[in-house]
């Protein structure tokens, strides 16, 4: 089946609740040379090139191209950067048709004090693929799985590179900012075919994948504060008071009476 292709550009914008002029205020940048990963720049600079560099959040970051990749964190490496916390990819495409991939880097050294986090990172364009750094970082073999698995990024000699949170035979990368937030066409009837086959798609009905959704006439799963009924009955708009008082039984107690008490030989 060859479904109709459709825009679908950063569609993800469609679902954000937010004023959409809503600019964030950015956390300020110092340059790494006046900060302590002063000592770490110098000793990428002697044998790769920085494309750019600045202090964050305590943070250093270090932008490289991206065939520099695995040699800066051979270098990193060597100056006790020894543990990979994260690595991923952040979808620019809608932007400038690139990828942005970044690589966490922790020390626990601690001559390092206060320059134990920093964070190495290179663009690529779309269907571009990238040196597998899983050799240097063995934590790296399913984080770039992870970053085929959603984005679609190929990493060159990567050991094993298959999908390792979707099915092998799934349509689509979920993290691209292009894909629907509740999937897409295939999406919603990929279980139903596995299970039932596509000759049930009119018996069964599709998917819902919405995590959001809320159906206002489901008085089973959903209760409105204020407006509830009994399970399964007709909403109502009426506002009415909560009480949780059951019928012929004590009431429930608000205050705890403190004269005159009574001390209990046993437990009752």
């Amino acid at each position: 089946m060859i479904r109709k292709n459709q825009p679908k550009k950063d569609i993800q914008k469609k679902v954000y609740h937010t004023d959409r002029f809503y600019q964030p205020i950015l956390t300020p940048k110092i340059p790494t040379i006046q900060s302590e990963f002063r000592i770490i720049e110098e000793a990428l600079t002697q044998q790769i090139e920085i494309l750019k560099s600045y202090v964050e959040i305590g943070q250093a970051v270090f932008y490289v191209k991206k065939d520099f990749v695995p040699k800066a964190l051979e270098i990193l490496k060597s100056l006790h950067y020894n543990i990979m916390s994260e690595m991923s990819a952040i979808d620019n495409l809608a932007i400038d048709n690139s990828f942005e991939l970044f690589y966490q880097l922790t020390s626990h050294e601690k001559s390092h004090k206060n320059r134990r986090r920093l964070r190495v990172k290179c663009q690529i364009s779309e269907n571009e693929s990238m040196p597998s750094v899983s050799n240097i970082f063995p934590a790296a073999n399913w984080s770039e799985r992870e970053c085929y698995d959603m984005f679609g990024i190929k990493f060159d000699n990567h050991p094993f590179l298959k999908r390792i949170l979707m099915p092998t035979d799934w349509i689509g990368y979920p993290l691209l900012k292009s894909y629907p937030l509740k999937g897409d066409e295939f999406a919603s009837w990929y279980e139903v075919d596995k299970i039932f086959g596509r000759e049930y798609r009119d018996i069964v009905g599709p998917e819902q994948r919405d995590s959001a959704r809320i159906d206002r006439n489901d008085s089973i799963n959903f209760g409105r504060i204020g407006k509830e009924v009994a399970r399964g009955e007709k909403p109502s708009d009426s506002i009415h008071k909560v009480t949780y008082q059951e019928v012929n039984k004590p009431p429930i107690l608000k205050k705890f009476p403190t004269e005159n008490p009574k001390i209990l030989d046993k437990r009752m």
